[in-house]
C-alpha cells in the first residue's frame, strides 16, 4: 500500500512522487561540477554521450542543461556544445521552473480542445480577426528581430471564441508562462535566434477548420501545429540532423496520443 502523508492543512499529499528525469539529471550534473570534475571553460560531454551515460533521452539532457544555463553555470554555444561558465557554490541548487517542452505539451492538450470548442461558437467577425492576424504573423516573420505578438493574439482570439472564460484564462496563463518561466523563455529565444518562426501554413490550416465550423478538423489542425512547435524546439538545440530531432519528439507525442482514442 502506498504511503500517504498530510500537509499542514490536512490535505492528502503523495509521500514520494517520482521526480522528473531532467531534474534528477540536473542535480547530478551540478554535483559533478561541484566535485571538481570540470573547470571553468571546459566543454561538457556531447549531448548524445550524456544521454548514454545517464540512460536518458536527449530531450531530457537538453532540459537539464537549460536548467543549469538559466543559473549561469553553463553556456550553450550553438553547434559547439555546453561549456562551464562558473562552478557552483555551496548555495547553488537547480531552480526548476516550467520548461518549454512541458509548456508546449500542455498547450497541445488545452489548445487543441480550445480550437474544437471555438469551431462551434466562432462568428464571422472573429474569423475576419483571425485572417488579419495570420497576415500579421507573415509580416512579423519577414521583419528582422520581429516579435511573436500576432502569434499570441491568434491563439488567444481562438480561446476567446470558445465563449468559456475558464478556457480563455487557462490559455492566457500558458502564454504568460511562455515568457515568464526562465527555462521556457530561454529555449524560445534560442529557437528565434535559430530562425524558427511561427509557420503561416499551420495557422492557416487552423483558420480553415474554424471557418468550416469543423471541431474535429480544428482540433487536429491545432494539435498538428503544436506538435510541429515541439519539433522546432528540439531543432533549436539539436546538434545533428532534424530527422533525429523529430524521432526524439515522437517519444514525447506518444505520451498523449492515447487521448485521441
Amino acid at each position: 500500500m502506498a504511503l500517504v502523508t498530510l500537509d499542514k492543512r490536512g490535505r492528502q499529499a503523495a509521500a514520494s512522487e517520482p521526480d522528473r528525469l531532467y531534474r534528477e539529471l540536473a542535480r547530478k550534473l551540478l554535483a559533478s561540477l561541484a566535485s571538481g570534475a570540470y573547470k571553468v571553460g571546459d566543454r561538457l560531454p556531447a549531448e548524445r554521450e550524456l544521454a548514454a551515460d545517464y540512460a536518458v533521452s536527449r530531450p531530457t539532457v537538453r532540459e537539464a542543461i537549460i536548467a543549469l544555463e538559466v543559473q549561469g553555470l553553463v553556456e550553450v554555444r550553438v553547434g559547439s556544445g555546453a561549456y562551464v561558465r562558473r562552478l557552483p557554490g555551496a548555495g547553488d541548487i537547480p531552480g526548476f521552473n516550467i520548461t518549454a517542452f512541458e509548456l508546449t505539451e500542455a498547450r497541445l492538450l488545452f489548445e487543441g480542445e480550445s480550437a474544437a470548442l471555438a469551431a462551434t461558437q466562432i462568428t464571422d467577425a472573429e474569423i475576419a480577426e483571425l485572417e488579419a492576424l495570420v497576415d500579421e504573423i507573415a509580416d512579423e516573420n519577414r521583419r528582422a528581430g520581429g516579435t511573436e505578438q500576432a502569434d499570441r493574439a491568434f491563439h488567444i482570439a481562438i480561446a476567446r471564441a470558445t465563449r468559456n472564460t475558464a478556457v480563455l484564462n487557462t490559455v492566457e496563463e500558458l502564454w504568460r508562462l511562455r515568457s515568464t518561466s526562465p527555462e521556457s523563455a530561454l529555449l524560445h529565444a534560442k529557437a528565434r535566434t535559430a530562425n524558427v518562426k511561427p509557420v503561416v501554413d499551420e495557422h492557416t490550416a487552423v483558420l480553415d477548420a474554424l471557418r468550416a465550423h469543423d471541431p474535429a478538423a480544428a482540433r487536429a489542425a491545432m494539435r498538428a501545429h503544436l506538435s510541429a512547435v515541439l519539433d522546432s524546439l528540439l531543432f533549436a538545440t539539436e546538434e545533428r540532423a532534424i530527422a533525429e530531432a523529430r524521432q526524439a519528439a515522437e517519444t514525447k507525442r506518444a505520451r498523449y496520443a492515447v487521448t485521441e482514442s
